[in-house]
């Protein structure tokens, strides 16, 4: 028998007939007939000498030979579609394309985007913002800043910068604080998003570290589970925020959001931004890793004056 692989169209067929369990779904993912679908199954099994679905009165089901063949096309088209997403990024010059956090998406990327247009535009950016752990060799991403703990085996990656949080609240609400234990007594706003890093670095840890006797048990205001809604909520007057400075970095600058008091908690937590060893010496990457950290250097001021504790404990 002959190790000779048959056509790729008649593999590609197969291999969407058996996802799909049906000629005329497979049909249309390959944007042909049928009639063409089925010619094309019907001269893998020729080149086989074994059918590879047994045709029902309104359904197909797979032989021996096509459960057998299932695992290979599929692994195979996977292999060959990354390994084309890999190649298009490399010819691909002008676009870039970087996936992060919703939220650090839209309150620290979105409002920067202008400098980094406005210095390369050349260069098309490209957002996903999403959680998913990206996969570099799947996935159509060049770059992804990632917040956490931990760390990023067999990738480049360059820390940003580390994550600290601390009180905020409208200048209206402001003239209402004169110690911590004012706080105590307001609307707390709980960012969700947070509740992985340890130890905790919410309302009950700053509190503890400010010597104020509160369990968190006394603690109570809404919860969110997206970073950004908590900030938006603190914005409108809702209550007081544990703010990331990350998040709120334009609104502590134009005043909407003030910090009463310099006692402010370390997470612990970092951002890095992460891509594939060796990428980060391609043009595209490389601008907007400089970029990013460019942008990172003009926010350190902000911890001038600051006094930083780690978060006690539990």
């Amino acid at each position: 028998m002959s190790d000779r692989l048959p056509p790729l169209t008649a593999l590609r067929a197969f291999d969407a007939a058996a996802r799909h369990m049906s000629f005329a779904k497979a049909a249309d993912e390959l944007n042909v007939t049928p009639a063409a679908l089925s010619f094309q199954i019907k001269s893998l099994e020729d080149y086989l000498g074994a059918q590879v679905f047994r045709r029902l009165n309104r359904a197909i089901e797979l032989t021996d030979e096509g459960r057998a063949l299932v695992p290979g096309t599929r692994d195979g088209f996977a292999a060959l579609t990354a390994a084309w997403r890999a190649t298009q990024r490399l010819t691909g010059q002008s676009v870039l394309t970087v996936t992060a956090g919703p939220a650090f998406t839209s309150l620290w990327l979105a409002p920067r985007l202008y400098t980094f247009a406005a210095a390369h535009p050349e260069i098309e950016l490209r957002f996903s913002a999403s959680f998913n752990i990206v996969d570099f060799h799947r996935d159509d991403v060049d770059v992804a800043i990632r917040f956490g703990q931990g760390r990023d085996p067999g990738l480049y990656s360059l820390q940003l910068f580390d994550e600290w949080l601390t009180p905020m609240v409208t200048p209206q609400m402001a003239e209402s604080i004169r110690r911590p234990e004012d706080l105590a007594k307001m609307t707390l706003l709980q960012d969700e998003q947070t509740s992985f890093i340890k130890p905790p670095v919410n309302w009950a840890a700053w509190f503890k570290v400010a010597g104020v006797a509160v369990d968190q048990s006394d603690i109570h205001g809404p919860r969110f589970n997206q970073a950004d809604h908590p900030v938006s909520a603190a914005l409108a007057g809702a209550g007081a925020l544990m703010g990331r400075v990350s998040l709120t970095e334009a609104a502590l600058r134009d005043g909407r959001l003030v910090m009463p008091f310099d006692l402010s908690l370390k997470s612990g937590a970092t951002y890095r931004i992460v891509c594939p060893e060796g990428s980060e010496e391609r043009p595209r990457v490389a601008a907007f890793i400089d970029w990013v950290t460019s942008e990172v250097d003009n926010t350190k001021d902000l911890s001038e004056g600051r006094r930083f504790v780690a978060a006690p404990d539990e």
